[in-house]
């Protein structure tokens, strides 16, 4: 006779005297798809600011990144220096954000003071242009020559624009740089699923991570299934909806609830989506507020409510339909 695991024991001990053959089946289904969820929170709940998700290429990224979006100058120095020192240890820069030196710097800077290896920082940034092979790997190695970080531990497409010829060229130019030791993991940003899907069938290595614009108001639920389907890693930018919606009822009354701020609770769904959030601030105060999001766990009926708010909102740009 077949023994009976565990979990169906916990089934017929569980007061349900009447199971049938019919809802034997359906009644396994519930406890697993509720162990399931358990497991989920208690993996969420496990996570700290020192956490590190692992991705597709054996790499391995911190939960929460710093991002520095309009930020230049001693401004971006000094909100770096504050991350760090409060514990992050991902710094999300771009050629666009015209502060990679700076990041760079104060990632150098904090390292040598305080015996941090450079290699427990994670730092990132992007491609400006999509404008030819020769000229990615110019950007590439200028990025390289900008943060003097010897290496860049994420690069990625900031956007898909110039057209499928030129997203062609610029992948592979990263491809070829990460072959070279250069860029550690490789990805993309703002691509939509027609971009992607051009990338899958050139037949070539796929992006480790995708970084677009996530929170309750901008779900993507096409992008997302897409990346799940590839095993294509989701960092969400704007995951504090660029303060936009911080006095929304749904999100004041979970604030309320669990006694944080709506900062806080938008950065707490972010994680436990499976997203790694990017906030940013140049408040040394809002900097530290910001980690504050380990010790607490949104209910998943919690998390299904804030996907229902989606109304595809835009804070920034969105060029995931361009040509």
């Amino acid at each position: 006779m077949m023994a009976i695991p565990s979990i169906m024991w916990k089934i017929l001990a569980s007061g349900h005297h009447q199971i049938t053959t019919t809802s034997f089946p359906r009644r396994l289904h519930q406890v697993h798809r509720q162990l399931s969820s358990n497991i989920r929170s208690a993996s969420m709940s496990a996570l700290s600011l020192q956490s590190k998700f692992k991705l597709r290429d054996g790499n391995e990224i911190p939960v929460l990144g710093f991002g520095t979006y309009e930020m230049d100058g001693e401004e971006a120095y000094r909100a770096v220096r504050w991350a760090l020192e409060v514990g992050y240890r991902h710094i999300d820069s771009a050629a666009w954000y015209e502060n990679e030196r700076e990041c760079g710097q104060a990632i150098l800077d904090f390292c040598k003071e305080t015996g941090t290896p450079r290699s427990d920082i994670f730092f990132t940034t992007k491609l400006k242009l999509n404008n030819g092979y020769s000229r990615v790997t110019k950007s590439i190695q200028k990025s390289l020559d900008e943060c003097g970080l010897g290496y860049i531990d994420l690069y990625l497409i900031h956007g898909p624009l110039g057209g499928p010829q030129a997203r062609k060229e610029s992948w592979q130019a990263i491809c070829d740089a990460q072959k070279e030791g250069k860029l550690k993991s490789i990805g993309i940003s703002t691509f939509g699923v027609g971009h992607m899907q051009e990338i899958v069938d050139a037949g070539g290595p796929l992006p480790v991570i995708t970084q677009i614009d996530l929170h309750p108001f901008m779900t993507r639920s096409d992008v997302v299934a897409f990346c799940k389907a590839h095993e294509i890693f989701l960092e969400a930018w704007a995951p504090l909806v660029r303060g936009m919606k911080f006095k929304h009822p749904s999100i004041a009354n979970l604030a309320q609830k669990y006694n944080k701020e709506p900062a806080q609770i938008l950065l707490r769904y972010a994680l436990q989506k499976g997203y790694v959030p990017l906030p940013k601030s140049s408040s040394k105060e809002r900097i530290v507020s910001n980690t504050k999001i380990f010790d607490f766990s949104l209910e998943d009926e919690e998390i299904s409510h804030l996907d229902s708010l989606d109304e595809e909102l835009v804070t920034d740009w969105d060029p995931t339909h361009c040509p």
